[in-house]
């Protein structure tokens, strides 16, 4: 059915010689789609949308065969990925040269470090050439040979896009049951491999989150299935082997449409969790995981603005909770009495630490905290209850606790990494405090050190007086001139924080000079939960606004200047980057807006697509004046002046079940329709692929390169 996407362009595309900077060539017309002006009244507020027929129903895109509408909407689509080619051919060969150094940086024939459970060692590896992964395990034994659970490289032959889900090894090791996604719809098919012999059983449970979670009895399991029209996860099926997927049974459905459903077995492989969620409330119940047939029982009942996560540890479930400490303190409460009635503290809120989670032991508790912005790791004994800090010295860095599911260890597996630092793998001994480094991410570029790269971070006074957090990372001799082109980074929504992390790929940035920066603005987590709910609902603005100041901060400080300042930001990150070009255009020279919540307004009017109702205590129901009105103070699409706008590129996927890819090709018309400057305007809409982009080690890294290669070409960076 894709290849009906390529057909059919000619009545959308005219071309004519036209001018491109230094560039004189045959250049396509700009693609203008037709005007269907549609009128949306809300609480006797009108709004006009001319481009409102773009939207298409999941038939009309999987038909077989396009009707009208889907061919134009096709036809459209096409013109602009062809007006962007065409645009950005005569970097066609920078595009290359960053794509290939880029490649070349990562080591082809790698392997992840192993982590031990239940007897086996289980890792992934990458062989040279190939875009996907060897999923394998090795017997806890001298002279092991390897098992390839998965072989994605033969998995995926064929396809455009291929992507595995979550895998779960059975009690007794020896069936694997694992998800798999074609579409890049995030709906996977869940299929059971026996182990031994390499054969898969008939079991294929349709509609999946692409995961599952074994009963201790080997033949058990439990998995998450999804609304066919929202693509919420709202029921928990229990599936014995051997049995139809139409013959199991519902054990938990949840009917309240703001909250997603999950399953999941406490490290201890004591109990079975079914986990409800939503942006300001949680609810578990618990089954043990010898019983598979029993009866689950809730923890502690869901209450509005309470949220909690649950661990088990002997006699004790430990929980995790904002109930009355905003930022989260930790719990315990006994197996048999567990609603919060019961419960007794363990680590008491703090207003200056953010308490992100914990890793249970059977001689510590190991805590991940944020503070002032960065990641710490406690690690405390139970018995003694003496307790330290792990030491951390870059200026930006990003630590976490890594893989660890044997329970019985002092060895604590944790991740590092900074800005100028590759990605680290360490075993931590939790009582003498050494540790080995176990791998880093290999830079293939024998003129790479971290030595070449200074980081720096910066608090930045914003127009409210708080003060917000500014990671960046540069070649070393940098110099304040006014100067730099500057990429400004940013996400800012759900609580996220923005880890200052190493990218190889960046490095093909700051090796021609760029400044990479971070702007921590509010909606994301990091300066405790209070940034967060700061940059939420109706005080949205607050995160456009620190995410402008700190550019202007930027520029002030002579970093760079608007003739070199760049933003970037993906999905809410995108709604950002609309954000911001409607606010303030005249202080970017370029902004790339990947699959970018843009059409906050209708989408979060309409509860039939994906995520509107869970999100509504992110950005509120429109249904709601009070909401409607904000919301609509700030939507990207909503709110396009007859005005001139920075160079701009836009990037999308047919298939994005997260921000539809009508969100962005509305935009980009009514954008085109008012915009009065002639900077660059285009989208790149990759027809095969959903909100993560191309699937597969290799593919992405074109659309990087396209990116780059936008960025470098308005600083006239030719190679």
């Amino acid at each position: 059915m894709k290849k009906l996407m390529y057909l059919g362009m000619g009545a959308l595309i005219m071309f004519s010689s036209c001018q491109n900077g230094e560039h004189n060539k045959m250049t396509m017309e700009k693609p203008l789609a037709r005007k269907d002006a549609k009128e949306l009244v809300t609480h006797g507020d009108k709004r006009v949308d001319d481009y409102f027929w773009m939207r298409l129903s999941d038939e009309q895109k999987n038909a077989e065969t396009p009707d009208g509408q889907t061919q134009e909407v096709l036809d459209y689509l096409n013109a602009e990925n062809a007006y962007t080619e065409q645009v950005m051919e005569h970097t066609a060969p920078l595009q290359q040269k960053l794509y290939d150094e880029i490649i070349a940086r990562i080591q082809q024939t790698d392997q992840s470090v192993p982590v031990r459970k239940n007897g086996y060692w289980y890792y992934s590896r990458y062989e040279e050439g190939m875009d996907y992964a060897f999923n394998c395990r090795k017997k806890d034994t001298d002279g092991a040979t390897e098992e390839v659970m998965l072989n994605q490289n033969v998995m995926s032959e064929g396809l455009s896009y291929f992507a595995v889900g979550g895998q779960a090894v059975s009690p007794d090791n020896k069936l694997l049951v694992y998800g798999v996604d074609t579409v890049s719809r995030r709906q996977y098919t869940l299929f059971v491999k026996n182990l031994a012999t390499g054969e898969l059983l008939k079991d294929v449970l349709e509609n999946t989150t692409g995961g599952a979670t074994w009963a201790n009895d080997n033949k058990t399991i439990f998995y998450t299935t999804k609304d066919p029209v929202t693509l919420r996860s709202n029921k928990i099926f229990k599936h014995v082997l051997g049995t139809d997927q139409s013959k199991d049974k519902l054990v938990y459905e949840e009917s309240d449409e703001t909250y997603n459903t999950f399953v999941y077995k406490t490290k201890s492989d004591k109990y079975l969790m079914i986990g409800s969620s939503q942006t300001l409330s949680t609810e578990f119940r618990f089954l043990d995981a010898n019983t598979p047939n029993g009866e689950w029982k809730v923890i502690q009942p869901r209450e509005e603005d309470m949220i909690y996560s649950v661990s088990h540890f002997g006699k004790d479930f430990y929980i995790t909770t904002n109930w009355d400490a905003k930022n989260f303190r930790l719990m315990k409460t006994p197996v048999n009495k567990t609603t919060k009635d019961n419960w007794t503290e363990v680590i008491a809120h703090r207003d200056n630490v953010l308490l992100e989670g914990i890793e249970i032991f059977k001689k510590f508790l190991v805590v991940s905290e944020m503070k002032e912005g960065l990641s710490e790791i406690r690690v405390i004994n139970w018995r003694t209850n003496d307790e330290y800090y792990m030491e951390f010295n870059d200026p930006a860095y990003m630590a976490y606790v890594s893989a660890n599911p044997e329970f019985d260890t002092e060895i604590l597996r944790y991740g590092y990494t900074s800005l100028t630092t590759p990605n680290s793998t360490f075993d931590y001994n939790m009582v003498t405090k050494e540790q080995e480094l176990l791998k880093q991410q290999e830079i293939m570029d024998p003129n790479f050190s971290p030595e070449n790269y200074a980081s720096e971070r910066v608090m930045v006074e914003v127009r409210d007086g708080v003060k917000v957090p500014v990671s960046m990372v540069y070649r070393k001799g940098m110099e304040r001139t006014g100067k730099n082109p500057l990429l400004l980074y940013a996400y800012g929504s759900y609580g996220s924080s923005t880890d200052p992390y190493f990218s190889s790929v960046r490095l093909s940035l700051l090796d021609r000079g760029f400044i990479f920066a971070i702007a921590h603005v509010r909606g994301g987590q990091e300066m405790g939960r209070h940034w967060y709910e700061d940059g939420k609902l109706l005080k949205k603005m607050n995160t456009f606004n620190d995410f402008i100041d700190c550019g202007k901060y930027l520029v002030d400080e002579k970093y760079t200047s608007s003739d070199h300042l760049y933003a970037y930001g993906g999905s809410a990150g995108g709604l950002l980057m609309g954000g911001i070009i409607n606010m303030d255009p005249e202080l970017w020279n370029g902004v790339v807006a990947a699959v970018p919540f843009v059409d906050v307004v209708s989408t979060m009017l309409d509860e039939s697509i994906p995520l509107t109702t869970g999100e509504f205590d992110e950005w509120g129901n429109p249904k709601n004046e009070e909401y409607y009105h904000y919301m609509k103070s700030y939507s990207p699409y909503d709110n396009i002046e007859r005005k001139a706008y920075p160079n701009l590129l836009i990037t999308t996927g047919y298939w994005d079940s997260q921000v539809q890819y009508w969100e962005p090709a509305k935009w980009i018309a009514k954008l085109r329709a008012y915009k009065t400057d002639d900077n660059l305007l285009m989208m790149d809409c990759n027809m095969d692929v959903g909100h993560g982009g191309a699937s597969g080690r290799f593919k992405r890294y074109k659309e990087i390169a396209l990116m780059y290669a936008f960025f470098l070409d308005l600083e006239d960076i030719k190679e």
